[in-house]
């Protein structure tokens, strides 16, 4: 056996190692995804930046999801070799199709900026990109409490602006004994091209201004320059009784993204399309994990299928997530806790005023299974004075909701709410044929 065989095997056993380690990860069976101040303003009028992201239990549980056994290629081992330490972050991604062929095809960008100070460091490792998506790979440390004090990102151009893009990422939870935490950002970009330089900001919540890291570096074009197919669909779909137009796919290395458009006639509001997958003609299905929801449709992100093209796809789902158009608007007396108007399955819990900010609590009855959780839009009191949501964060195991609005605590009378996206499942499985090919 060759030295490189060894060196593939060596790495194989660390990958299944770091794997065996998250599956032994106590994961709590209830664990509330927080959404950052802003999203879903952000989403509706599509003109901020856009950024969620998840806790630590949320991310062994995706861990345990996408972690599997998929043997290395070449490319991939020298991918980890570049990246000391990033093994962990690897058995993530390495479940990603796209994100796979990408590193393959040779498509890794290598970083490797720090910036240091009082005893932490962020160090960029590398990024993948193209005209649609960035992953920023990344390492802390010696961050003091990260899991308690919490960082918050900015992404920033080469003129210093906030990129108008959205992006995930999951809050820093490292490891104890080392104080090393490793990770990725995942960036969309909708409204804009990749920056030719692009600034990460680290920055720990609190009133001090220097309390952050901060790198730069530059981004080449070039390695996926003129790497985008666009493939027409022109293809009607009737679910539930609520008419979907499959525009068309667009291809890029790092992810297949499909435009859908709502029928204007529909009698509900779309918020979402349940357990939507990719699947070729060897069965293999073509995840998609996230989608930027727009007021008549949505684009929808797979894995991409760029340097491996299949001779056949099928998009498949189970269901919707929808309201009734004229249940889309509630109406809360904070002070009895009486609602008027929403879904039958909306019931308000308790409202409580924390500081400044209105904490409302909901429940949703047969929301089993829900991907998405309860926000709204469009928020005024009855002197037309506007509020926006600080935070949400939806337990799913007990079909649970908590919405926080900033300031509302301030609001005369009654609120009036647009719901923005419900956690209700409307089962009705589909399947229709996609081109390959453009």
């Amino acid at each position: 056996m060759t030295d490189e065989h060894n060196s593939f095997d060596a790495l194989e056993e660390r990958l299944n190692a770091r794997k065996t380690e998250y599956e032994t990860m106590p994961v709590p069976d209830a664990s509330y995804q927080a959404v950052q101040s802003g999203i879903r303003q952000a989403a509706h009028k599509r003109k901020s930046r856009l950024r969620w992201y998840m806790s630590s239990i949320s991310a062994a549980a995706l861990i345990l999801l996408f972690t599997g056994c998929i043997r290395v290629s070449p490319a991939f081992a020298s991918f980890v070799e570049q990246l000391p330490g990033m093994e962990g972050i690897v058995s993530m991604i390495r479940q990603d199709k796209g994100l796979m062929m990408a590193i393959d095809q040779s498509l890794l960008q290598k970083v490797g900026v720090t910036d240091e100070h009082d005893g932490a460091s962020l160090t960029v490792e590398g990024i993948i990109t193209d005209e649609s998506r960035m992953v920023i790979f990344y390492t802390m440390k010696g961050m003091k409490d990260p899991e308690k004090g919490r960082y918050d990102i900015d992404l920033l151009d080469d003129h210093g602006k906030d990129l108008p893009v959205g992006f995930s990422y999951f809050s820093p939870n490292p490891d104890s004994e080392s104080g090393v935490y490793e990770d990725k950002i995942d960036v969309s970009f909708t409204e804009s091209l990749p920056p030719q330089e692009l600034t990460v900001v680290f920055k720990k919540r609190g009133k001090d201004p220097n309390n952050k890291w901060k790198v730069t570096f530059p981004v080449d074009h070039s390695l996926t320059k003129g790497m985008k197919k666009i493939i027409p669909v022109n293809q009607t779909m009737t679910v539930d009784e609520q008419r979907i137009h499959v525009k068309q796919a667009v291809l890029y290395p790092t992810r297949l993204v499909l435009d859908i458009e709502y029928d204007r006639n529909n009698t509900k509001k779309i918020f979402g399309i349940r357990d939507l997958h990719l699947v070729d003609e060897q069965g293999r299905a073509w995840r998609t994990d996230s989608s930027s929801i727009g007021g008549s449709g949505s684009s929808v992100f797979f894995e991409s299928m760029y340097f491996s093209t299949p001779e056949k796809l099928t998009l498949q789902g189970s269901g919707l997530s929808a309201v009734d158009k004229d249940e889309l608007v509630i109406s809360i007396d904070p002070s009895s806790g009486e609602i008027q108007g929403g879904p039958s399955s909306l019931k308000l819990l308790q409202s409580t005023v924390q500081g400044k900010n209105l904490i409302l609590e909901f429940s949703i009855a047969d929301a089993q299974n829900a991907t998405s959780g309860l926000s709204f839009t469009n928020i005024e009191d009855s002197k037309g004075n506007p509020f926006d949501i600080n935070e949400v964060s939806w337990s799913p195991s007990v079909f649970e909701s908590r919405v926080v609005i900033k300031n509302g605590a301030a609001a005369k009378g009654n609120l009036t709410m647009e719901i923005f996206s419900y956690p209700d499942q409307i089962r009705a499985p589909f399947s229709i044929e996609i081109p390959v090919t453009p």
